[in-house]
């Protein structure tokens, strides 16, 4: 049974191995054609790269991306700790609140902290009410900074968090009996056992702030991505110069992140030792201060700001006072929308991902291992990159543009690059997951492999190929550049209408479908990230 096994691991079948190969052309194609288009078009070295309307946007970037993933790194981590190997007082609540930032697209936070601080705005009422009439203006750096910090620091919270939990007591015990202090066993063991973990969150807080475009957009702050969707079409090789280099970047610090991952420790397993709690003390109170501080700023100032917005278009409407501007049928249109393409694009996503899966969890395959490698640097392509060289594809190619050009097929492909990585992962455990037994069983009964795959694979890979589409719906439902670019004409999403509406200043329709967005997104993101928590 094992030489059968080892065999079968060791031998895709060619029409596997195929599908492996043309998957991680399709995954690439959108980053190669941007870099052709790029160098083509002279913005290389020579060109465009390192002119004066470059470096601009590349340090304003880069001070932003250092400056919040530097904080969330803190931030989290502390919060992690505290969560997890503390007697903070509700623990369990606060394990579900801190994640919950993930819920909001940070053009809404974005939003919301300026409609809210401004005339107005509830906060601004508040404070005046209280005799503080002047609020600084939340703009630029200092705007951009706050907002993407509260809605990214879970990205390092939550795997933190998850090894802190694993950490076995005994370690932190020994050098305790060893006379260090608290502070020093923090330090000296459970830093570096969570090193890798630190890292991958904080890298993924560099790579999304780097990426973002809704945020930096309302708050006035020129980056390269806002610099990027400005000179799209007005001057197509600053845009072009300006990607590549924002491509370069992304890739150099995932270059980097692998390299410093690679020299941490990997950490022991908790096993049946279990972690070992410590005593705030008097430090309590300050603790449950800073957690419900951070609590209230990234969930729930938000989430009142959107309500309250909400709830003056629909009252003004029913009680027939002068109403704001709501228009329910786009709403709707929007919302189904949203939900259609979502669906769609996740669940061809784990589709997509699945051949590949299967080459590197099952036949541990040098094809399969490349390709896997291939969709998973995707990650570091932002949003905004896919969306630019879709359309510069397709504006450049006549065949193309006459087929695929004002249609939702180029969009649902779109989304499938950019979050298709985030289904790599749980599928590929999702593919270990099947014993070895089950198909040497169903081979010896005489099934062939459609239906072993039907019968004996799916049911034990489902539970977990939901999660990987779940995870990818989540992403799909909140992504603004890729379908504010790729989108057809006609057809809007719930982050289009929602980020039109912020620039119209439609406050009540913007703060209606932000609702919606954002239970839809609480709602998944209680299920696939919240509830999943204890259990990893």
């Amino acid at each position: 049974m094992i030489t059968a096994t080892r065999r079968r691991r060791s031998t895709a079948p060619p029409a596997l191995r195929l599908a492996g190969v043309a998957l991680a052309f399709l995954f690439a194609f959108p980053g190669v054609y941007l870099v052709y288009r790029a160098l083509r078009d002279g913005t290389g070295p020579d060109g465009l790269l390192w002119s004066a309307r470059t470096l601009g946007p590349l340090w304003r970037s880069l001070r932003l991306a250092v400056s919040v993933s530097a904080c969330a790194l803190v931030l989290g981590t502390g919060l992690a700790w505290l969560t997890a190997r503390t007697d903070l007082p509700l623990r369990r609540l606060w394990r579900v609140l801190l994640p919950l930032p993930l819920v909001y697209p940070t053009f809404v936070g974005a939003a919301a902290f300026i409609r809210t601080l401004n005339p107005g705005g509830l906060a601004n009422d508040l404070l005046a009410y209280i005799g503080i009439t002047t609020v600084p203006e939340l703009r630029g750096f200092f705007g951009a900074w706050l907002v993407l910090l509260l809605m990214t620091y879970p990205y390092v919270y939550l795997p933190v968090a998850a090894r802190l939990r694993q950490l076995p007591g005994s370690l932190e015990e020994s050098a305790r009996m060893l006379g260090d202090s608290a502070f020093a066993v923090f330090r000296r063991i459970c830093l570096p056992h969570a090193g890798t973990a630190i890292g991958a969150g904080t890298l993924l807080v560099f790579l999304y702030t780097l990426s973002d475009f809704g945020a930096v957009q309302l708050m006035r702050y020129d980056t390269l991505t806002r610099a990027i969707a400005t000179n799209h079409l007005a001057n197509p090789p600053v845009a072009l110069a300006l990607s590549l280099m924002l491509l370069v970047l992304a890739a150099a610090v995932v270059l980097a992140e692998r390299w410093f991952s690679r020299r941490l420790p990997d950490g022991a397993r908790s096993g049946s030792n279990r972690p070992l709690d410590y005593r705030l003390g008097r430090w309590r109170p300050a603790a449950v201060a800073a957690v419900g501080l951070t609590v209230f700023a990234s969930v729930a100032a938000p989430f009142i700001a959107l309500v309250d917005w909400a709830q003056r278009g629909v009252l003004r409407s029913v009680t027939g006072e002068r109403a704001l501007a709501v228009d329910y049928g786009s709403i709707a249109d929007a919302t189904f929308n949203t939900v259609w393409v979502s669906v769609v694009a996740a669940a061809i996503s784990v589709a997509a991902v699945l051949p590949i899966a299967m080459l590197v969890g099952r036949h541990r395959s040098r094809t399969g291992s490349l390709a896997h490698a291939v969709v998973i640097s995707t990650f570091a392509l932002p949003g905004l990159l896919i969306a630019l060289s879709m359309r510069f594809w397709v504006l450049r190619t006549d065949m193309v543009l006459e087929l695929l050009g004002d249609t939702t097929v180029l969009l649902i492909f779109a989304y499938i690059v950019r979050f298709g990585s985030l289904a790599m992962g749980i599928s590929v455990v999702a593919v270990r997951s099947v014993p070895d037994r089950l198909h040497d069983s169903a081979r010896l009964l005489g099934a062939g492999p459609v239906r072993r795959f039907f019968t004996v694979d799916m049911p034990v890979m489902g539970p977990a190929l939901g999660a990987a589409g779940g995870l990818v719906l989540l992403s799909v439902m909140k992504e603004l550049p890729i379908s504010l670019f790729v989108s057809p004409l006609d057809f809007s999403t719930l982050t289009t209408r929602i980020f039109g509406s912020f620039e119209d200043a439609f406050i009540a329709e913007a703060g209606l479908m932000s609702v919606i967005l954002v239970v839809l997104s609480f709602a998944l993101t209680w299920f696939f990230v919240v509830r999943r928590q204890d259990h990893t």
